[in-house]
């Protein structure tokens, strides 16, 4: 399974969020948002201080998806 932060990126532009501030707000370092820039893991510390500063829930910032696999044209 992969990772995909897409939520969280709208969920900043509703509230009219850059990077910069999530990063503040949340406490995280600039390497874990690069990290979710990528879709990539991050610790479930992080996970939490971002829905702890942002006042929501896990599943209202990432979800789980399929991998896409190269040369399958289904």
């Amino acid at each position: 399974m992969a990772v995909d932060y897409s939520k969280l990126w709208k969920l900043l532009i509703d509230r009219k969020m850059n990077k910069s501030q999530l990063r503040k707000a949340a406490n995280i370092s600039t390497n874990a948002v690069a990290k979710l820039s990528k879709n990539q893991t991050v610790s479930l510390d992080t996970l939490e201080k971002i829905c702890s500063a942002l006042g929501c829930r896990i599943d209202d910032i990432m979800e789980f998806v399929q991998p896409r696999q190269e040369g399958n044209n289904e």
